[in-house]
């Protein structure tokens, strides 16, 4: 497992799964070890993905500062790992929470992102979470799903603000898969495991972002960009997820049919399909510096 050195001394691990051009990818959670990723759904046949574990997840360590867990805090670890990993300008894929993470860092390092890839990303850092009234209308898509008429009343007391059981929470998980059977209840399962509860909280804390001045330097990122919405996601619904391609100047934006918050296991073939389609693309012309 290589690691590497934080600029405030943190040692951060990362994990390489398949062959071929480097793709760096940052999980979402937020805060959560790069494990439920996989290999992206097959993604792993067209790129070599290089998977950051944050800081105080998975094998990477526990930062002195938790104050570090803010994602703007972030952002120099992003460019410790492409120093580490030797490369001028690299690929990222980013997903959920960790797409506010690639965004920032795309607005600071600009001429190191060639190609950028969003994947089901609320955007948090333009000042635009997720609304309780989207992810009521998405959910009301699984209304003929056997599970359904079960969970739906507690869903919909969480989402107005009321106090649910532990049990309810973890019933949830239907509504953030395109397809809730083994495979996706077992995902949920190991994500509820690799939590890293202070982390979460302090990710989007006050001060993180600055929405104006980050669409600004946002218009000036060249990069190619897709950004990749589930059909039957809440959070982000693909017309808040629109949102970040239209901030970005060279930005294609793709909705998956049908899918969730985790399209790579909703659908594999049509995830790694569009996905690899974009990041195979003929490689942009690295900008004058």
């Amino acid at each position: 497992m290589p690691t590497f050195t934080a600029s405030d001394g943190t040692e951060l691990a990362y994990h390489v799964r398949g062959e071929g051009e480097p793709l760096v990818v940052l999980p979402g959670g937020p805060m959560q070890a790069s494990e439920y990723l996989g290999d992206l759904g097959g993604l792993t046949a067209h790129r070599r993905l290089i998977l950051l574990d944050p800081r105080g997840t998975g094998d990477s360590a526990v930062p002195a500062d938790p104050a570090t867990y803010r994602c703007d805090r972030q952002i120099d670890d992003v460019e410790a790992l492409r120093v580490r990993l030797g490369l001028d300008r690299m690929d990222v894929l980013a997903h959920s929470a960790g797409g506010n993470l690639a965004l920032l860092y795309a607005a600071r390092h600009p001429r190191r992102v060639a190609r950028l890839a969003l994947v089901t990303v609320i955007p948090w850092a333009l000042g635009r979470p997720a609304t309780p009234e989207e992810r009521l209308a998405a959910a009301l898509l699984r209304k003929d799903e056997p599970w359904f008429a079960a969970v739906f009343p507690a869903f919909r007391a969480w989402l107005a603000g009321e106090e649910v059981t532990d049990e309810d929470f973890a019933a949830f998980g239907g509504f953030f898969y395109g397809r809730w059977d083994d495979t996706a209840r077992a995902h949920a399962a190991g994500m509820e495991a690799r939590a890293n509860v202070e982390a979460e909280e302090r990710f989007h804390g006050p001060g993180a972002y600055d929405p104006p001045a980050l669409r600004a330097a946002l218009a000036e990122v060249t990069a190619p960009a897709l950004v990749l919405a589930g059909g039957a996601d809440g959070g982000p619904c693909p017309a808040a997820a629109r949102l970040l391609a239209d901030v970005l100047p060279n930005a294609e934006f793709a909705v998956q049919p049908d899918a969730g918050h985790y399209p790579w296991l909703d659908d594999p073939q049509w995830f790694t399909r569009r996905t690899a389609a974009f990041l195979n693309a003929a490689a942009p012309t690295a900008p004058a510096r």
